[in-house]
């Protein structure tokens, strides 16, 4: 199989999220899990997808971090579409269907490639104070002072997220959660993790972010596009963005490796619509 490392949500080499992506051989069916679970491990990315090319601008994708396999991942799906249209696999602005086991979710490929997520869902809101103290621990001694005036709630457009408000963006980056507390509370809640993030109303972003899930092995990702989907929900969902909004979040400052996540949301029979996406720049070609 074909083997690339690409750096997803950034024009330039070495910024941005980088994910493994392997094109399967044309006929070719998905090895067994435990060496695609061993092949992600060997890569050391938070992702790595699999991908099965089932027609024209139709394939089937599974994405691997180094402990297991998850439903969906933003990041690696946008590195994904980004090959395809790069490799001359499909033409700018093909609509391709994407069969994930987080459903089947439409995905325009090109320079800019734009991934439709799955409908939102709010899944819990933080009401309980022993549950509210139980996060603020596992996020270092956080403080209920450094929270923002928005709820902390769950929110999933394919996998669930805590988001997490902080008040400004200098204690958003000065977060330094204990990683085996939010492990044991993001398995006890059955989520991926933490998606912090930081309104500054004086900077053209819409949020900074910063998401931690050391569940999956992932201490600290620098762009991740099914978290940034679900803070655009929880976000439209509190009417601070509006039907028909684009949103820009910038991720990655704390790790030196600053992205540029683009959300959209429009409202499609009364659900909301969100799509995600970016550009993406292959960095290494090989075979496996």
């Amino acid at each position: 199989m074909k083997l690339y490392i690409v750096d997803a949500f950034t024009e330039t080499p070495f910024g941005g999220n980088t994910a493994g992506v392997a094109l399967l051989e044309p006929g070719a069916g998905f090895p067994d899990d435990t060496w695609m679970r061993q092949l992600a491990a060997e890569l050391r990315y938070s992702e790595t997808a699999f991908v099965r090319r089932d027609g024209v601008t139709e394939f089937t994708v599974r994405y691997f971090t180094p402990a297991g396999e998850i439903d969906l991942c933003g990041h690696a799906t946008i590195a994904t579409f980004g090959v395809l249209f790069q490799e001359g696999l499909v033409p700018e602005g093909a609509r391709c269907l994407n069969h994930t086991k987080a459903g089947d979710l439409e995905v325009v490929a090109g320079k800019t490639v734009m991934m439709q997520m799955a409908s939102p869902r709010l899944v819990q809101t933080f009401d309980e104070a022993p549950l509210v103290k139980d996060l603020l621990a596992a996020m270092g001694g956080l403080t209920r002072e450094a929270l923002g005036t928005l709820p902390v709630q769950t929110f999933s457009t394919g996998l669930p997220d805590i988001l997490l408000p902080v008040r400004d963006v200098a204690m958003l980056q000065d977060l330094k959660p204990d990683m085996d507390a939010l492990n044991a509370l993001s398995e006890r809640l059955d989520v991926v993790g933490v998606h912090a993030f930081a309104i500054n109303p004086v900077d053209s972003y819409t949020a900074h972010v910063r998401n931690f899930a050391p569940r999956y092995d992932i201490p600290e990702e620098s762009a991740t596009g099914t978290s940034n989907a679900a803070l655009t929900a929880y976000l439209f969902h509190h009417g601070i963005i509006r039907d028909g909004g684009r949103c820009t979040f910038l991720q990655g400052e704390a790790m030196g490796r600053p992205s540029l996540i683009q959300t959209t949301v429009e409202l499609r029979a009364g659900v909301p619509d969100i799509r995600v996406g970016g550009p993406c720049a292959i960095v290494v070609r090989g075979s496996v």
